[in-house]
Order: C-alpha cells, then structure tokens, then sequence
C-alpha cells in the first residue's frame, strides 16, 4: 500500500475525543464532530503526552455503518473501547492474564465464537420471548409512574424512572433478586461512569487515570465474585431466567469457561439497563423542553414508536466501539493500514447532517431513522427488542397520566466516554 499522509487532529482536539469531559458537555461536541465530517472524516489522533495508542477517528455515518457490517475486515479483538489511557490497557493485560479487555463478552468476541455464544440467550431477547413479560413490564411502569408523581410535582427523572425501572426489567429477565439491584446499579455505575465522581462512588473530581482504572477493575472483581454464588445456585437449581442459560450452557460441547462467563453476565447485567437508562432519560429531556412536541405525542399515539427511536438515535449511549483493521483497506478515501486502531463513533455518525435532516432536532416524527446507536452486523445490540418494549411501556404510562413536563434545572451528563447519558434530570410535572 503506498504511504498516505495522515491527516493528524490538533491536540486540543485530540483531547476533546477522548477526555470524558467533551462528552458531558454535549454540544460543543457535537459542533466538533461537525468540523471533523466536513474537513477530516477519518482523522488520525494522537495523544500529545503520549498516554494513549493512537487511533482513526471515524464519524460520517456512511463509514461508520460499513465499518460495523464488515466484521471480516474490521475485528474487535484486541481492543473494543478506549479505555482511556495506556496505563488503563497494560492494567487489563495483568488484571485478565494477558487481553487488553477487563471483560470478555460479546462486545469482544470475533467470529465465529461470537456467534456461538450469542446463540446461547438469542432467543430470550426476541419479540416472541418478551412477550411473555410485557404485563409484568406494563404494571412495573404504572408503579414506577405512580412513584414520579408522588414525589412531584418536581424530581429527579433518572434517580426515579430512568435508572430503575430498566434495572428490574433485565434484573428479572436475568434472574437477579430484587433486593440485589442496587448492587447492580452501583457496579454498573462504577464500571462505565469510573470517570466520573458522581458515579464512581469515590466522590473525588479529576481522579487519575490509575486510581480510575482500579475502580473499574474493583467493580468487574464484585461483579464476578457475586455471579460465581448465583452460577452455582442455578446449577443446582436451574429456573426460567436467562442465569441458568448462561451458568448450564455449552459451546462445541464444552461448559463456558469461567472468564467468558463472567463477562458474559457482566454484558448482560450493565449493558442490559444502563443503555435504555440514557436514551429513556434523553427523551424526557427534550420532550420537556418542547412543549408543543409533548402535547402532540399526548394526543397522536402512532408517535410512539418514533419516540423510542429517536430518543436512542439523539442520546447514542454507546458512544464509540473501536475496532482493528485485519488488512491494509480504506475508509473514506483514507489508507488504514493492517493492525490499525478505528473509532467509530455513534455519537457523529448519528448526528450526520447527510443521513438526518436537522438532526440536533428531537424529532419524534422523523422518517426514516436508520440511527446506527444499535449499532449494526452480527455485533448489533442483542437487547434492542427489550429496549424498544420499555421504553414504549412506559411512556405509554407517562403520557396517560402526565399533562405538562418542564425542566426544574440544569440536567448533568455523564463524565463518560465510552457508554454516557445524562445522570440527573430535575423535572416539573402536572398530572391530569
């Protein structure tokens, strides 16, 4: 392949793409991923202190769908996520035995055993299958509702709805006890909020990126320890849950080790919820800031489902995966050679101008709405169905029972570069 120049990000960009701080301040992010899109759609970043492997950054939407399609081309193996710093990936290598990844699941696994392990719960998360628990969700919301109005007329969304109500739904799928959700919502805080001091328990700002990185490690060992007990509970009494699936299966007639089991939990049990937290969170916001859009969705039904899918395109919890070029390719005109390092990021690729008209809009009427916050292939979201069910249900119950919904303050994002959302949401309502 002949040499290419590579068109290098300035430093102080280069930061704002990987520090946690660009991305909880939203829009002067989003102004930069629009610069980036017209001047350097595959831009190289560098770390100016050397902290961190350089990488592509990818953010045309166009790219970022053949780059998540091309699993053949583009690995997620060695590395899935920035995580964040260099001391962060040779932290994992002695925390794991030697992977760059703290956890092993199907976020990165490669073919084919990824598709042998997600064949194992596949089944659990299709329309069919949740089926069976669409009551149970649908009284979970009206008691989740019935606790945002008695706290009113002014609370906080996330600490009441948003953070919660999806919580006990994978909780239950899972086979979790109720009593033991709060557990799982401090480790999954900890686990993808360790950058930021509200979420990470330790209350300290501007933590360092070992301290951090310990936290992250400290949450993933609480995980393991906690499913191991439930793994031998449910193999000695295996129930209908997706725990007794995953503690009884077998892949090529061999039970799962105990590092992919664990991760294997671990995906289901944080990413299962904190996603659908984020995007949930994220349409309450801007249904409270547009009024008129509030009271048109209250009065056309059909809107419904336009809400859950651009509220998941508008937030993007997932903010970026990264991935390994397995050959010398392309992308967007750009060489990338055999071994390189790509960012996709969800957050530009669903704000592109070229594939949503005015997309910074919260839009519950856009059509079509091909987001990419699923992201796309054989690695898209295993639990879409589920996250499209709840969010569905429960705005069913809010918009039944909530005539007006305004902000009571300034909502915060997430310190988070990696799966990121808003963690408060101060909201006033008046019930009909």
């Amino acid at each position: 392949m002949a040499t290419q120049a590579k068109p290098r990000l300035d430093p102080q960009t280069a930061y704002a793409i990987i520090s946690p701080l660009s991305y909880a301040d939203w829009d002067p992010l989003l102004d930069t991923f629009d610069v980036l899109r017209e001047e350097k759609p595959v831009a190289w970043v560098e770390d100016p202190e050397n902290r961190h492997p350089p990488f592509w950054l990818v953010t045309r939407y166009d790219d970022v769908m053949r780059i998540s399609k091309d699993n053949a081309t583009f690995l997620n193996n060695p590395r899935t996520v920035v995580f964040s710093l260099t001391e962060g990936i040779e932290f994992a290598k002695a925390f794991s035995g030697g992977s760059e990844h703290m956890v092993a699941s199907l976020v990165t696994f490669d073919a084919p055993i990824h598709m042998k392990y997600r064949k194992l719960t596949q089944e659990w998360f299709m329309p069919k299958s949740l089926s069976r628990i669409e009551e149970e969700v649908r009284e979970l919301a009206q008691r989740t509702v019935d606790r945002l109005i008695e706290a009113g007329p002014e609370a906080d969304f996330c600490k009441l709805v948003s953070q919660p109500y999806p919580l006990h739904v994978v909780m239950q799928i899972l086979g979790v006890p109720e009593e033991d959700e709060p557990r799982m919502l401090m480790l999954t805080q900890q686990m993808f909020g360790g950058q930021d001091e509200d979420l990470n328990q330790s209350g300290m700002k501007d933590l360092p990126p070992e301290a951090i990185t310990q936290l992250v490690a400290g949450a993933v060992k609480d995980f393991e320890a906690y499913f191991a007990k439930l793994t031998a509970e449910k193999r000695a009494n295996p129930t209908d849950d997706v725990a007794s699936v995953i503690a009884n299966a077998t892949v090529d007639g061999e039970p799962l080790n105990d590092r992919d089991m664990m991760g294997y939990y671990i995906i289901v049990a944080a990413a299962g919820h904190d996603t659908t937290s984020a995007s949930t969170a994220g349409a309450m916001l801007a249904l409270a800031r547009d009024p008129e859009q509030w009271e048109r969705v209250r009065e056309d039904r059909s809107l419904l489902p336009g809400i859950v899918e651009e509220a998941i395109r508008w937030t993007s919890p997932v903010q970026h995966f990264m991935r390994t070029a397995a050959e010398d390719t392309e992308v967007g005109g750009q060489q990338i050679a055999r071994g390189e390092w790509l960012m996709i990021n969800y957050v530009a690729a669903n704000h592109d101008p070229d594939q949503f008209e005015n997309p910074r809009r919260f839009d519950a009427s856009r059509s079509p709405n091909r987001h990419l916050a699923f992201g796309a292939g054989a690695h898209q979201c295993l639990g879409l169905h589920l996250a499209r069910l709840e969010m569905r249900i429960l705005f069913e119950a809010l918009l039944d029972r909530i005539e007006t919904v305004e902000l009571a303050g300034e909502p915060k994002r997430a310190k988070s570069t990696f799966v990121g959302g808003l963690k408060t949401l101060p909201l006033r309502i008046t019930t009909n």
